[in-house]
């Protein structure tokens, strides 16, 4: 082992083992928590031990691959556990150690994750239908366990960081992948961070030519604004300091993507935004209001999605500035909802609907495909529609009023004749609209159709509707007996 690779592997296993204490360290016994800490320094023994002379095409040590997958791991607040897993995340795939030998050293739930994370092996099978497996398996065992997508996303993020070895067309295939599967996956369990970084990843493989344009002019933009940008962050936070508010300004640039390189004449407010970040909601509007007070905003622009998430997931006030000759946006959120935003699931007090997530992954296997690409596309991003009393219900962007009849209660969907949508009577097809209100007409029994499965787009209304119509079959065959 090299000098330089000893040192990496220290320093980042001491960050793992920072976060980690900091994160996860309250909430567990003093005897506990040093079972753990034994159990990091065996994993990273056991790990760099199985991986030793093992090197990937890029050149760089295995080891360094799952050290940095268990590093992004500790850094998006996953537990114990979890990191351990990243570490031994290909020590069964790619080395002589087994399964077994993992959950004796390590506990089931490592061993959990670690199989979930295991490629499917099988002589017996072709490329396309191990890959196929493989997907499934995943589904599976994320059911079970969330976190073996999340891990699933750090390696994979690592990966395409580190992709360059590979031929053209392999590469293709892995972010074509990424984007169809792993992206929506990650938009679904409220990481919109980890989503566009995916994205941004894939495409600069997909769009060489025209990153490097955008990078460029991103890099030339930061550089001609950088003083000016400075002296508004400056203002800002001297404006908000004389009112004793603790802010945080940080410079977000948009990441690459098709629609960001479109933007590029668009001028700086629709490749920049000024974040900033309190600690607590009351205090995001008065730092909203001194910002007003500074510059002038541009009327229509200003959204208010503290309490209610926008349909893209994140929780934020946003407006847009007049400061001097530069016209901004801007993103006020708290850190507990700027956490959400980029761990999602993973962050401290996210509400994690189990229910619609294991509706999900049984709906994408439901097909003869590997997944059902289209039905998780749907999902990956939401509407929030209305009841006649006020109710707010999150539904996949592409439902119909059905989806909404069922989240409501399966008797209900079952019932369904019409809707009403903003007080008109509309087909249970009719495809909802973020904001509108709606209310569902029953009818005197059931009148399920086989043609309500090409309308409904949601996991819990589609299973509700074979269910029912498979029973029906089933009653059908009694009565020819």
């Amino acid at each position: 082992m090299s000098q330089s690779f000893a040192q990496l592997e220290r320093r980042l296993t001491n960050e793992m083992m920072e976060l980690l204490v900091t994160h996860n360290g309250g909430e567990l016994s003093d005897e506990r928590l040093e079972y753990w800490i034994d159990a990091m320094h065996r994993a990273v023994a056991l790990a760099g031990a199985a991986h030793e002379g093992q090197f990937r095409k890029s050149g760089e040590p295995y080891f360094e691959h799952p050290l940095r997958v268990a590093h992004m791991a500790a850094r998006h607040w996953m537990d114990f556990p979890s990191v351990i897993a990243a570490l031994l995340h290909d020590v069964v795939e790619d080395t002589d150690i087994t399964l077994d030998e993992v959950i004796a050293q390590f506990g089931p739930e490592v061993g959990l994750l670690v199989n979930g994370l295991t490629k499917v092996t099988d002589d017996n099978l072709h490329r396309e239908d191990l890959k196929k497996a493989t997907y499934r398996k995943q589904l599976l065992a994320a059911v079970k366990d969330v976190r073996v997508l999340c891990l699933k996303f750090w390696d994979r993020i690592h990966n395409l960081n580190t992709i360059g070895a590979l031929r053209p067309e392999k590469q293709a295939i892995i972010a074509e992948e990424t984007r169809s599967i792993y992206v929506p996956l990650a938009l679904h369990l409220g990481m919109g961070k980890v989503a566009f970084e995916l994205d941004a990843l894939s495409l600069q493989i997909l769009y060489p030519k025209r990153s490097e344009r955008y990078l460029r002019h991103i890099g030339t933009l930061s550089q001609s604004h950088e003083s000016s940008l400075r002296h508004i962050r400056s203002e800002i936070h001297h404006a908000c300091e004389r009112q004793k508010l603790s802010a945080k300004l940080e410079d977000h640039w948009r990441v690459f993507s098709i629609a960001a390189a479109k933007s590029m004449g668009r001028g700086l407010s629709s490749l920049y935004t000024l974040e900033i970040t309190v600690d607590r909601m009351m205090e995001a509007y008065m730092v909203l209001g001194v910002l007003h007070g500074l510059y002038a905003p541009i009327p229509g622009k200003l959204r208010d999605h503290l309490n209610v998430p926008s349909q893209f997931g994140y929780q934020a006030l946003k407006t847009t500035i007049q400061a001097g000759e530069l016209r901004l946006r801007v993103q006020i959120t708290t850190r507990k909802l700027a956490r959400f935003n980029e761990s999602g699931v993973l962050a401290p007090g996210f509400q994690f609907r189990r229910d619609q997530f294991e509706g999900l992954m049984h709906s994408l296997m439901d097909g003869e495909s590997a997944i059902d690409l289209e039905h998780l596309r749907l999902a990956s991003s939401s509407i929030q529609v209305y009841t006649p009393v006020g109710q707010r219900i999150v539904l996949p962007e592409g439902s119909c009023a059905l989806d909404f009849a069922f989240e409501i209660h399966e008797e209900l969907g079952l019932n369904a004749r019409r809707a009403r949508i903003n007080g008109q009577t509309r087909p249970l097809k009719t495809r909802l609209l973020d904001g509108d209100q709606v209310s569902i007409e029953r009818g005197k029994g059931p009148e399920v159709l086989p043609k309500w499965l090409e309308w409904a787009a949601t996991p819990r209304a589609r299973n509700s509707i074979r269910k029912y119509l498979r029973g029906l079959v089933k009653e059908s065959g009694k009565l020819d007996d």
